[in-house]
């Protein structure tokens, strides 16, 4: 596993993290605590050493399976998690006194002494980011956390938080579909070294090419009710992923491994998730696959920015959204 150091820190980190969103019930179909300790397990096995989660992931199961997967392990793993959402994802916030009792929560929950990555995952409008992030850096004087991050945050948000505390990291959506931060938000937090963390960098497993049809989403499955994944938007999608699937196929590695050597020649570092070991093994051989400026190329022709059909989020939750 490669590696590589997060920005405005000395923690070195793999190049590729493990998102486990996925592993909590009420997310992405079916799951199984069993199994997914058993991934986490193998991915510390091969050197995935970033680990991400966050409080609101099936209110608090997420963090409670990783502190359970990671007894005895402890020092094989760079935690990241998050807060800001109240549970249920009822409401956001970011007073410093949320701040501190969420991360009590947190640690209690993981089983931990303090926190490698602490993210506030959706920005509070209104509290000024300031005082949030004054809060957070309380945290990293008390030890409990090392590191400040910041997720979907707009590129003034990034610097007024950063004037206060340095930030280390960005945690945003991006991958092939995903690609709104390029023009204001990756040249901000490249100017101010801090590294960029691409969530979802298989749009939600859809480039991975698995999906064929909207029937194969289960009831309790999350991405039923996103725009991308619905009527004519889902086939539409479809063809171009059929089309990434080409270039992999000629390059001899699958549409996930496509698509997250992408990110990696974009300097991102991708956390796609995933239950089962065969997934995770699938995509942390994406490290090995290099593309030429003739392969970026080709994949900029098939699959533009913008060319996706539908929104990431629904309606309502892309207003949430900073900036």
């Amino acid at each position: 596993m490669k590696a590589r150091t997060l920005g405005n820190s000395d923690l070195v980190v793999s190049s590729m993290g493990l998102g486990i969103m996925g592993m909590s019930p009420g997310m992405y179909g079916e799951t199984n605590d069993e199994q997914s300790i058993k991934t986490i397990h193998r991915a510390l096995e091969i050197g995935v050493s970033l680990i991400d989660t966050a409080d609101v992931y099936g209110n608090g199961h997420n963090e409670e399976l990783l502190g359970k997967a990671l007894k005895g392990r402890r020092d094989q793993a760079v935690i990241a998690t998050k807060f800001s959402y109240t549970p249920n994802y009822e409401s956001i916030s970011g007073h410093p006194d949320y701040v501190k009792k969420a991360v009590e929560e947190s640690l209690r929950r993981l089983q931990i002494d303090y926190i490698d990555l602490y993210y506030q995952h959706r920005v509070d409008p209104t509290i000024p980011i300031e005082e949030t992030v004054g809060a957070m850096a309380e945290l990293v004087k008390a030890g409990k956390v090392r590191f400040l991050g910041l997720s979907e945050a707009s590129a003034s948000t990034i610097r007024r938080a950063h004037a206060i505390h340095p930030i280390s990291a960005l945690e945003s959506e991006y991958s092939l579909w995903s690609r709104d931060i390029e023009d204001e938000i990756l040249p901000t937090v490249k100017e101010l070294g801090i590294t960029h963390v691409a969530y979802s960098p298989l749009s939600r497993g859809f480039i991975s090419g698995e999906l064929r049809k909207f029937e194969d989403l289960g009831q309790n499955d999350l991405r039923r009710y996103m725009p991308r994944f619905q009527g004519g938007n889902f086939h539409k999608n479809i063809e171009i992923v059929d089309k990434i699937k080409e270039i992999a196929t000629e390059k001899a590695c699958t549409p996930a491994q496509l698509a997250l050597a992408w990110t990696i020649a974009n300097q991102a570092l991708p956390i796609p998730g995933t239950k089962r070991i065969n997934y995770l093994e699938e995509n942390v051989a994406a490290i090995e696959v290099e593309l030429t400026q003739e392969d970026l190329l080709r994949i900029e022709q098939v699959s533009p920015k913008n060319v996706i059909h539908g929104t990431r989020y629904m309606k309502e939750q892309m207003t949430l959204l900073d900036g």
